[in-house]
Formats: structure tokens, sequence, C-alpha cells
């Protein structure tokens, strides 16, 4: 018979190997492959097939069902620059409760889609948005966009009025000219930023996102980290820095005049992002970014635009203050208002 002391022993040393290596797990978490396949998205995630520049891609997206109702009423909620569809959960989740059919794509480049060496423009990407909608048999839909999905909800509005029944800028950028202010850099001087991010680097851009911090934005810099550990992380890396390239110079800040659309326009007021943070002299820095102004001159510009401006928010309200974003948002999109 074995001793008891000795399975003992033998029980303490196995549970101490475990967590030993749940440790160890925390402190070097595994890589996240770029196309993010064990990364759980909110609802299912379907795919359409695109052929571009000879290059067969795929277009991930999430297309959700209100709860009751026929949902006639369709919202496609475009993501920013350094994140992806599954961020507007909350907000998939409170538009389908109001009964709103909600189309979630991530566009080429980024999330669940492919991540092909093209050229990127916002043409491009508001032409693959319509042929989503078409896939999808939708007619006619709001637009939301924020961050650089602002600029692309802005482009899809100019270029398929007749499909945007509603434009909805949260926090964009773009709605100033960076290339007035911010140098120059080739892609490939951008292509080899990308590749020298790191864990704290990461974090500390997108703290620059809240006026508030808290635990739970912490797995978005988690996912960005653990793409940095993927061996195909190079190509990530090289379309994020054509993705860039493409906000830099293709501004939609003079086209504003030019929109019909009704929209709305909401700015978290705390938000200074801009191009150039970390490489431009102080005294130029504190001339971009500006949202409070930004915001008033943007909807000055729109032909029909409200404006709602959100005291002690940042650059993501539908993460920061969830509350006030959705109401302003549904009040907005109901087509009583």
């Amino acid at each position: 018979m074995i001793p008891r002391l000795l399975i003992l022993t033998v029980l303490i040393l196995c549970f101490s190997s475990v967590g030993a290596k749940a440790e160890a797990l925390r402190d070097s978490p595994p890589p996240l492959g770029i196309a993010m396949e064990n990364y759980a998205y909110p609802y299912p995630v379907d795919y359409l097939d695109l052929e571009i520049e000879g290059q067969d891609l795929r277009m991930a997206y999430m297309d959700v069902r209100p709860a009751e109702g026929a949902g006639d009423n369709v919202v496609v909620l475009m993501h920013g620059k350094n994140f992806f569809g599954a961020y507007w959960a909350d907000t998939i989740r409170f538009l389908t409760a109001h009964g709103f059919r909600v189309v979630v794509p991530d566009q080429l480049g980024f999330g669940k889609s492919s991540k092909p060496d093209i050229y990127y423009t916002f043409h491009l990407l508001a032409r693959n948005t319509r042929l989503l909608l078409d896939h999808l048999k939708i007619e006619q839909a709001a637009a939301v966009g924020h961050s650089m999905g602002g600029m692309l909800a802005a482009r899809f509005a100019l270029m398929y009025p007749e499909m945007t029944s509603r434009l909805v800028l949260e926090n964009p950028i773009g709605l100033e000219d960076y290339r007035l202010k911010v140098p120059f850099k080739t892609t490939e001087a951008l292509y080899q930023g990308v590749l020298g991010y790191t864990e704290d680097s990461i974090r500390a851009y997108h703290k620059t996102y809240y006026a508030q911090w808290r635990d739970e934005y912490e797995d978005y810099v988690q996912a960005h980290y653990r793409w940095t550990l993927s061996g195909e992380y190079p190509r990530l890396a090289w379309s994020s820095a054509l993705t860039a390239q493409m906000v830099y110079t293709q501004p939609v800040v003079y086209e504003f005049p030019a929109i019909a659309t009704p929209a709305l326009v909401v700015i978290g007021q705390e938000d200074r992002t801009t191009l150039g943070r970390g490489e431009l002299p102080p005294e130029v820095l504190a001339t971009l970014g500006q949202y409070p102004e930004l915001g008033r001159k943007t909807a000055a510009a729109l032909q029909n635009a409200r404006l709602v401006e959100l005291d002690d928010v940042g650059h993501i309200p539908h993460l920061e203050a969830p509350r006030r974003f959705h109401t302003s948002l549904l009040k907005f999109l109901t087509p009583e208002s």
C-alpha cells in the first residue's frame, strides 16, 4: 500500500505544477492568429467571397436579426482601425432588442477577414460593404461608423446616398487633414513601426482612448499583443501599414458639405485622437485632435446634422458611456424621431 504521505506529496506537486503552468500562461499568453480563428465573437460569423486584384479573399461579417419583429430597419456598424466587429457586442444587443437588424462587417485587413496586400481605399471598402448588403438583399441601411469607420461611413454615404437611410459618426478620425501638420511616412516606415509594437506600447496607446481606464478594456490590448506573437504577424503588420496610409492620404473632411443624408455626430469631449502622436512637437500636437471644436465644425459642415456632445468621455463612447451613446443613437434611428 502506498503511504498516505507519499500520495499527499504527489498531489501537492501536481497541483503546484498546474498552478505554475497557469501562471506561466498568464505571463505568456498564446499567439492569436491574424484571422482571429480562436477569438470568440458575440454572434455567428459568416463570410462573403471577394476577388480583388486577382486575389480570392473573404470578408467576415455578423448578421444579427432582432428577437422580435421583421427587422426591416437595418443598421451597419463600421469598426475603427485598431478594432474589429466584436467590440460592437453591446450595441448589437441593444439595437436588436429594439427591433433592428444589425450587420457588422470586418473590413478587409481587419478582424476575421483576409489581410491582403492590395491598394486600400475608402472607395473600395465602401464598395465591399455595398456588395455585402446586396448579398444579404438589403436595399437600405443606416451607416454607423466609429473612428476610421466614420471615414468609411461618410464615404459610403457619398457613394451610395440612396442606400444610406441615416449616417452616424461616432468620434470619427479624419475630421481634419492630417497631411497639413503630420509629416509623411513611407509605407515601409509605417510597417516597421507596427512590427515594433510591444505589449506596453499597445496598452499605452489604448489608454489614450478613454477618459477613464477600466480593466475590461484590457481584452483589446491582449488581442493586439497576441497578434504580434503569431508567425503571420508580418502580413498583418503590412496590411495595417497600408490602411494607415489610406487614412493619411484620403481625407473626407472636404466632402462633408456634399452629404445630404440625415446625420448624427456623437463626440466624446475628452478625445484627442490624432495621427502623429508621440512624434510631433508638443506645440503642433496641441493643435490636432481637438474633438470639441472638430465635432462642432463637422456638424455645421454636414447639410442635415445633429450634434451630441458627451462630457467626460473619450474616443469610444459605445464602450465608455454605452447608456448615453445608445440613448442618443436610438432616438436618432427611430423613424418617428
